[in-house]
């Protein structure tokens, strides 16, 4: 198997408000629409988000389970200036996520924070200053 990944599926309890805040309030583009089952977004040129209403995912994958804390893992949106993840968080906050982190300096010489979806999933706003952090960019 070739190290690809081609869909990040989020199970969401409410599909209708997380269309709200994906579609209506961040204005991201849908390739496929179907209310109340699925919402998929593309992302980068390979890679779909897709927002899978939860009685529709448990259908296919068995019971959702839901605990407290954060969930196991993050997404991640870098930006090319570090002045950048500040204004990224506000704009997210503004069209309705959570403010987890505020933006900080870190020790590897970047800039990060964190905001909350609807559903509580977590997405890191990044300046990586490092060669990994720019290839993901792409052209300007």
């Amino acid at each position: 198997m070739d190290p690809r990944l081609s869909f990040v599926t989020l199970v969401v309890r409410d599909l209708a408000r997380s269309r709200a805040f994906y579609v209506d309030a961040l204005g991201w583009t849908p390739e496929l629409d179907v209310p109340g089952e699925v919402l998929m977004v593309r992302v980068a040129d390979r890679v779909v988000l897709s927002l899978w209403q939860e009685d529709s995912a448990a259908g296919e994958i068995g019971p959702v389970a839901r605990g407290g804390g954060a969930p196991p893992f993050t997404l991640a949106h870098n930006v090319r200036q570090i002045e950048d993840v500040d204004r990224v968080i506000g704009e997210l906050v503004e069209a309705g996520a959570t403010l987890v982190h505020e933006a900080t300096t870190r020790d590897w010489g970047g800039r990060s924070g964190y905001v909350a979806d609807p559903d509580g999933f977590l997405w890191e706003i990044a300046y990586n200053p490092g060669p990994i952090g720019q290839s993901v960019l792409g052209e300007a």
